[in-house]
């Protein structure tokens, strides 16, 4: 594991704290199969979040926008 990886583990672990393990490492596996995906999602939060909006309205926002590619990957 790369430590791109690895950072990006630990912070997906530190913002999951309220969610069960095994959610937690469903969530995890995705993201370490398709990190080019949130990373395209993480880049679009910023750029909402530069253009003034709150990070939580902006992740929200970007969510339902992916939901349906979200749900396949999630599904693979």
């Amino acid at each position: 594991m790369g430590i791109k990886n690895f950072i990006l583990k630990q912070t997906m672990k530190a913002k999951m704290k309220g969610l069960p393990e095994e959610q937690q490492q469903m969530i995890l596996a995705v993201v370490e199969k398709h990190p080019e995906f949130f990373e395209k999602v993480g880049e679009e939060i910023k750029r909402k979040k530069k253009s003034g909006m709150s990070e939580e309205a902006a992740t929200m926002q970007v969510m339902r926008q992916y939901q349906g590619e979200l749900q396949k990957l999630i599904q693979q």
